[in-house]
C-alpha cells in the first residue's frame, strides 16, 4: 500500500514537472507594454510614488496597480496563458480586478479572444492559467490587458515550448491621457479590457494613458503635479464624479489653469459627470448629482470662454430604453461603459481633428 502511495506521489510530481516545463514564459514588460504615463522602477506601476508625494495610502496603492496597461505581442502558439506574482491581490468578486483580458486582431479589428483571473488566494508564481486555447495555426497579433486593481510584481506571457512569441510594434497612435474617477478606472467591469478609455483605444486606434483613481479623483494639487509632467497630445478629464459641490467650486478653475499652463496648445477635454441611476428614486442623490452637474455647467462655461483649448463634453452611460445599464446604481456595467465610450467618441475625435490628431 505504501509503495503504491509513494509511486502515485512520484508520478504526480513528474507530471507537475512536465507541465511546468511545457510553457515558454516571457516577462510582459520585455515585450511591448503600452499605456504608461512614465517609466517606473516596477514596470507595472503607473506612477512612481517615491518621486511623487502627497498621496493617501489608498491612492498610493492605486498608483501601483496596472489599470489600463496592456501588452502587445505576436505568437504562432495554439494556446496562450499567463503566470503572475502579486504584491497585493484584490479579493473582490470582480474578475477584472485580478485577471487579464485578451484581444487578437482579425481582419483589421481587435476581437475578444479570452480572459481568465487568478484566485484571490493565489500564491504560486509558477502556476499558469490558460487564457485561450485550441487556436488555429498561424501568427496572431495580440493585445492583453492587465488587472485593474491588484499590484503586480511579475506577469509572464506563456506559450507552449517551441512556439514563437515576440514583441509587437504598437499600432496605436498619439497619446491621450484619461484621468478620472472609478468610472475612468473601470470599476465594476467584468473584464479588464472594458473600461471606456480602452474601449476607445480599440475603436479609434488612439493610445490612452489611463489614470483612473477610484473614489480619489478630486483635482488634488498633488495629482496636478503628476498630470503636469505627463507628455501627451491631448488630455481628457472626468473631474466631477468624486468631489462634492464645495470642492468643485474651489478646485476646478485653478486645476484647469494649471493644466493649460503646463500643456499650452494641447486640447483639454473636461467631461461632465454622468447621470447616476441611483438618482431615479433617491432624492438625496438627485440633489447632490444634479447640483454637481449644474455647477460644472456654469463653471465650464467660464473656462471654455477663458481658454481656447479647453472643451466640455457630456457623456452618457444610460440605455434610455427602460433597461438598466448599471452594476450597482453608481457604476456602469460592461454595457454601460460601452454606451459611455460611444457617447464621447465622436465629440472627442471632432476636437482632436482640430489639432491634427487622427
Amino acid at each position: 500500500m505504501k509503495k503504491r502511495l509513494f509511486l502515485s506521489i512520484a508520478l504526480a510530481l513528474v507530471a507537475m514537472g512536465v507541465s511546468a516545463q511545457e510553457w515558454k514564459r516571457v516577462e510582459a514588460s520585455e515585450l511591448n507594454l503600452v499605456g504608461k504615463a512614465f517609466d517606473t522602477p516596477n514596470p507595472y506601476h503607473r506612477i512612481d510614488t517615491v518621486r511623487y508625494k502627497g498621496f493617501t495610502s489608498g491612492e498610493n496603492f492605486q498608483c501601483r496597480v496596472p489599470a489600463g496597461l496592456a501588452v502587445l505581442f505576436k505568437t504562432d502558439a495554439d494556446k496562450i496563458g499567463v503566470s503572475a506574482e502579486f504584491s497585493q491581490i484584490n479579493k473582490s468578486s470582480y474578475r477584472s480586478y485580478r485577471g487579464v483580458d485578451l484581444y487578437i486582431k482579425k481582419d483589421g479589428q481587435w476581437l475578444w479572444a479570452g480572459m481568465n483571473d487568478f484566485p484571490y488566494d493565489h500564491n504560486d508564481k509558477d502556476r499558469v492559467i490558460t487564457v485561450v486555447g485550441s487556436m488555429a495555426p498561424g501568427v496572431k497579433e495580440c493585445l492583453l490587458y492587465l488587472p485593474l486593481y491588484s499590484e503586480v510584481k511579475s506577469m509572464k506571457i506563456c506559450v507552449p515550448e517551441g512556439s514563437m512569441i515576440e514583441s509587437l510594434e504598437s499600432p496605436f497612435r498619439h497619446r491621450i491621457v484619461f484621468h478620472g474617477s472609478s468610472f475612468t478606472h473601470g470599476i465594476s467591469t467584468g473584464r479588464s479590457g472594458m473600461s471606456y478609455p480602452v474601449q476607445f483605444m480599440r475603436r479609434t486606434g488612439l493610445q490612452p494613458v489611463t489614470l483612473g483613481f477610484s473614489g480619489n479623483c478630486k483635482m488634488q494639487p498633488y495629482f496636478a503635479d503628476v498630470l503636469e509632467d505627463v507628455e501627451a497630445d491631448a488630455y481628457v478629464f472626468d473631474p466631477f464624479s468624486n468631489p462634492n459641490i464645495p470642492m468643485i467650486r474651489e478646485r476646478l478653475l485653478p486645476f484647469i489653469d494649471r493644466m493649460v499652463k503646463a500643456h499650452p496648445g494641447k486640447p483639454i477635454i473636461i467631461q461632465r459627470t454622468i447621470y447616476w441611476e441611483k438618482e431615479n428614486f433617491d432624492t438625496s442623490a438627485q440633489k447632490e448629482f444634479s447640483g454637481r452637474r449644474a455647477l460644472s455647467d456654469s463653471l465650464m462655461k467660464i473656462a471654455c470662454k477663458q481658454y481656447k483649448d479647453v472643451y466640455y463634453i457630456k457623456p452618457d452611460a444610460a440605455l434610455h430604453n427602460g433597461e438598466s445599464s448599471t452594476a450597482d446604481g453608481v457604476h456602469p456595467n460592461d454595457n454601460g461603459y460601452s454606451v459611455w465610450e460611444r457617447s464621447i467618441e465622436k465629440p472627442i475625435l471632432k476636437i482632436l481633428r482640430k489639432y491634427g490628431i487622427r
